[in-house]
C-alpha cells in the first residue's frame, strides 16, 4: 500500500488510482468542441435555424467548450438525446428526430478523427502515470467515451502497461452511478476504501464519494479553483501535484 500526497492532504493505503479520461489525461477541449460544431452544422442544413441552440445544449458558448457541459461530461448517447430533443421540437416524430441525430453524428465522426494530434495527452500525465505504477498502484481509466476509444486513447499514447482497466459508458453503467466505480475497483482487485478517484467533474467526484472511494482530486487544468469540483476532496491544476511519500 502507498501513501499519497496532494497538496496539503494525505491518503493513506492506497492500493488503486482511477482516473477520468476527457479533460483529466486527455487534452481533448479542442476535439469535442469541433466535434459538436460539425454535429450541429450537418442538423442545421436539414433544419435551419436549430444549429445555435444545439451547440448551447452542448455546452458550446462563444466558441468555448463548457468543462461541465454536456459534450464535456455526457455521453454520446446523452447528446444524441438531447439533440433529437431539440429537433422534435420542430414538429418531427420521435423516430424521425432520432434518425437525423444519428445520422448527423456519424457524419460528424467521418469527417473528424479522434487521434493524438487532435486529443494529445496532457504535458506529464505520462510520467507521472508511470511513477504512481511503478510504486506497486493498480491503474484505471472510467470514461463517459466509449470503452474502444479508452483503449485506443491508451494505445496511441503507450499506457499499455500502466492502465490495467479501461471501462467506458457503453458497458452497462454511466457516471455517476458508484456501481461504476465499484465495479472498477472489482476489476483490479481492490476495494474502493482503497481507491483514489481522479476527474475534472463534479459527477466523477459524487460517483467516487457514494462509492466510499479513499478520496477524491478534482482537477482542472490551469484553473486551480473550479466552483464545480468544490467538493472533491483535493482540487489541482496539474497531474504531478500527487506524489509519493513512500
Amino acid at each position: 500500500m502507498v501513501t499519497i500526497r496532494c497538496k496539503d492532504r494525505e491518503f493513506t493505503n492506497i492500493q488503486a488510482i482511477l482516473f477520468d479520461k476527457d479533460g483529466t489525461l486527455e487534452d481533448s477541449q479542442s476535439f469535442l468542441r469541433e466535434l459538436a460544431i460539425k454535429r450541429a452544422r450537418s442538423i442545421d442544413a436539414q433544419i435551419p435555424g436549430i444549429g445555435e441552440p444545439l451547440l448551447m445544449s452542448f455546452g458550446i458558448l462563444d466558441n468555448y467548450l463548457n468543462p461541465t457541459g454536456l459534450m464535456a461530461v455526457g455521453t454520446r448517447g446523452e447528446n444524441e438525446i438531447a439533440a433529437a430533443a431539440y429537433i422534435a421540437e420542430t414538429g418531427r416524430s420521435w423516430f424521425e428526430a432520432l434518425t437525423i441525430a444519428r445520422q448527423a453524428f456519424a457524419e460528424a465522426d467521418r469527417y473528424l478523427m479522434r487521434n493524438p494530434r487532435t486529443s494529445p495527452i496532457f504535458d506529464g500525465c505520462y510520467d507521472v502515470l508511470k511513477a504512481l505504477a511503478q510504486a506497486g498502484l493498480k491503474l484505471g481509466i472510467i470514461s463517459a467515451d466509449t470503452t474502444a476509444n479508452i483503449e485506443r486513447f491508451i494505445e496511441d499514447h503507450q499506457l499499455s502497461e500502466i492502465i490495467q482497466v479501461a471501462i467506458g459508458s457503453d458497458r452497462g453503467l454511466r457516471k455517476p452511478d458508484p456501481a461504476l466505480f465499484v465495479q472498477a475497483c472489482q476489476s483490479l482487485g481492490v476495494q474502493p476504501e482503497f481507491t483514489l478517484m481522479v476527474g475534472d467533474a463534479q459527477i466523477d467526484i459524487e460517483m467516487a464519494k457514494q462509492a466510499k472511494a479513499a478520496g477524491t482530486l478534482g482537477i482542472r487544468w490551469g484553473q486551480p479553483t473550479a466552483t464545480d469540483l468544490k467538493n472533491a476532496d483535493v482540487t489541482i491544476f496539474h497531474l504531478d501535484r500527487i506524489s509519493i511519500l513512500d
